[in-house]
């Protein structure tokens, strides 16, 4: 078998507004892996993902700058990780092209995310639409990343990355690109609305009390938390007593990530507690670990040259990394170069 480097890579499309759930479910993970120095790592801000559906130009610089602050601020630091936007980096969009044509229609054609984002009308859904898992594989096997951190609803693409390594190895004869590895740790922290615990929450809500944006400063952070739905019952012992409280199951969960311990641990201190108390103290803990992010967002977004500096060096490395995996690729394939 063909040796690998160990390698992470992932990315996060910039379609903006940045929320708790992404810190929470992502970035916290994403800097772990970073500080853990196993792997190398890989984060990418996936513009070419995000044209997939209509953009404003403006609008799209814009959100690619921001979620690049977003990594930053969070901790990634660019120079022991590669930080890229997709779109500077053109293997990607080359070595999707191969794959295009190593993936059959029948397997983009069972996608999950194909069928809800083209719906009824999947006719006049765009071509990008249909074939990015294609470039999703892409994004990943040009760094031949061995592993790749994937919630619940990206396990299907990683399945269909796995597939075309599978067929190109196979129809050319070769050990050369991996079978790409999930990383999943434990079970997700599901971030729901503070307005309604049982849905996810989400960006595109109108309600902005629903959620923590991470450019919300601690006045506004403190507020919505103040002002979450609860019930009117205590704190339970453990996490058992929470199963049928949505609302205060989602408090706890968000007091428990922020603080990195377990439901239960939070539990067997806060037992009993009001949800008076309690959202004071979540107030508390969330603006201490949250307001130094916004703030620091802020920071960086009034200097775009700074960013499009860092991602210009990010694009540097990264094709370090993939000029010389997608020339094998050509000529693997037959091209003449």
């Amino acid at each position: 078998m063909a040796k690998f480097t160990p390698r992470v890579f992932s990315g996060i499309q910039p379609s903006g507004g940045l929320t708790l759930g992404n810190y929470l479910g992502a970035m916290v993970k994403f800097v772990a892996m970073q500080e853990a120095g196993t792997h190398e790592t890989v984060f990418c801000m996936v513009d070419l993902h995000a044209i997939t559906v209509p953009q404003k130009p403006d609008v799209l610089r814009h959100n690619t700058r921001e979620l690049c602050a977003g990594f930053l601020a969070a901790g990634i630091d660019p120079e022991k990780s590669i930080l890229i936007n997709q779109s500077q980096v053109p293997e990607h969009a080359q070595l999707a092209w191969v794959f295009n044509c190593v993936a059959r229609m029948g397997w983009m054609g069972r996608m999950t995310q194909w069928k809800d984002k083209s719906g009824k009308n999947a006719e006049a859904a765009s071509l990008g639409l249909f074939a990015y898992p294609a470039l999703m594989a892409a994004d990943i096997l040009l760094y031949h990343a061995t592993h790749v951190p994937v919630g619940d609803d990206q396990k299907q693409h990683l399945e269909l990355t796995r597939d075309i390594a599978a067929k190109f190895n196979h129809d050319y004869g070769v050990e050369f690109f991996p079978m790409t590895e999930p990383v999943i740790e434990g079970p997700a922290t599901r971030i729901m609305s503070l307005r309604d615990g049982t849905k996810k929450m989400s960006k595109s809500d109108p309600v902005d009390a629903s959620r923590i944006n991470l450019t919300d400063d601690a006045d506004t952070i403190a507020k919505k938390f103040k002002k979450a739905k609860t019930d009117p019952d205590p704190l339970p012992g453990s996490a058992t007593g929470l199963e049928d409280r949505p609302d205060a199951r989602n408090l706890v969960n968000i007091y428990a990530a922020l603080s990195d311990r377990s439901v239960d641990d939070v539990l067997a201190e806060k037992e009993g507690a009001l949800f008076g108390y309690f959202k004071q103290d979540l107030a508390d803990l969330a603006v201490a670990k949250l307001a130094p992010i916004s703030s620091e967002m802020s920071r960086l977004m009034a200097d775009p040259a700074e960013i499009d500096r860092i991602l210009a060096r990010g694009a540097e490395r990264a094709r370090e990394i993939t000029v010389p995996i997608l020339e094998q690729t050509y000529d693997i394939v037959g091209m003449v170069r």
